[in-house]
């Protein structure tokens, strides 16, 4: 019996998943297109991850070294799977590389893409400097310096816009990021120890730090590093008469009136689009894509993470937008259901 399984993709659920396959006796080959093991978090430069508030580098990098030390892992960077034949226990993988992979099962955890705040062209982005997005900040903290793109000085007021590329039907985004408003509030805290005489205000829709992250994050951005929150609906990011502030223009919706606020730093929380290439993932494994365009669910209660191909599952931010922490579950439970049902099917042909 073929004891291998292919895991496609290494940020926090391909390389949790991996490692739990490999911690049960079985080989793991790990597919991974860029030349840097780590997902989003590594090659986006993420700051401190939620919730732990342990550097991004720290934390995945141990999760990276734990799999590449492991002998049961067979590692492959910039090389991606171009077919894939065969069935539930049989698979023939072709390799971008050449090379051909035997596997019993597949688990995806191929994630997702960063939206583009260029296609929000209103709010700023791509037109003015001092308009960046959450991935740059958190490079900035990880730089330990927040500053002004345009000139290098340290801003003294900074707006994040919540919900970039997140539940606006008129960019066709029509589902909730899930962890953009636990990131800004975090992003809040993080650029005020950072720079403590810099004001930060964050306008959003609603507030959705969900479970425990409510007090943790959401009050405390507030009552200790004195956030600022403004309902509103924004209209427009333009450039003052003195060439150098931004001015978020738009409606305060608690108070029902036009207000215009001058910025140094405009910053957008981007939200989490499908993986730019699911189409061709689709395509070469032989799954569906749910109708916003992320990895399609199987059976959602007795077969977790199951694809809609036998013996493929899929999990973490390739089914939606996750936070970490669940995506490292993802990926563990995936590894088990790929094991456990191997283990079921040779049990019942013995």
């Amino acid at each position: 019996m073929n004891d291998t399984i292919l895991v496609v993709g290494a940020g926090p659920t391909g390389l949790s998943a991996a490692h739990g396959i490999a911690s049960v006796g079985r080989k793991v080959v790990l597919v991974e297109k860029t030349d840097r093991l780590g997902g989003a978090p590594i090659l986006s430069g993420y700051a401190k991850l939620v919730p732990s508030g342990e550097w991004a580098k720290d934390a995945i990098g141990r999760m990276v070294d734990r799999v590449e030390k492991n002998s049961l892992v067979t590692i492959h960077k910039q090389t991606t799977v171009s077919k894939l034949d065969g069935e539930h226990g049989d698979f023939t993988a072709t390799l971008s590389n050449g090379e051909t992979v035997k596997a019993a099962a597949v688990v995806l955890g191929t994630g997702f893409t960063h939206f583009d705040a260029i296609n929000k062209p209103e709010w700023g982005f791509g037109t003015f400097e001092d308009v960046v997005t959450t991935t740059q900040v958190e490079q900035m903290v990880g730089a330990g310096k927040i500053a002004c793109p345009s000139d290098g000085r340290t801003p003294e007021r900074v707006a994040i816009l919540l919900c970039v590329g997140s539940r606006d039907r008129q960019i066709g985004r029509e589902w909730c990021s899930k962890i953009c408003c636990t990131v800004s509030t975090n992003l809040a805290m993080e650029i005020k120890e950072l720079s403590p005489e810099t004001d930060v205000y964050i306008y959003y829709m609603d507030i959705r730090t969900f479970g425990l992250y409510e007090d943790k994050f959401y009050w405390k951005s507030q009552e200790e590093f004195g956030t600022k929150f403004v309902k509103a609906r924004i209209a427009e990011v333009t450039i003052a008469p003195d060439g150098k502030k931004l001015l978020v223009k738009g409606e305060d919706t608690l108070v029902k009136r036009p207000i215009v606020i001058p910025f140094d730093l405009v910053v957008h929380a981007i939200g989490m689009d499908p993986n730019e290439d699911n189409p061709e993932i689709a395509k070469v494994f032989g799954v569906g894509l749910e109708k916003h365009g992320f990895v399609e669910r199987g059976e959602q209660y007795t077969s977790s993470f199951a694809s809609t191909r036998p013996g493929i599952y899929v999990g973490g931010s390739a089914l939606g937008p996750e936070d970490i922490d669940t995506c490292v579950s993802h990926g563990l439970a995936m590894a088990m259901r790929a094991v456990g049902d191997l283990e079921t099917r040779a049990r019942k042909a013995a």
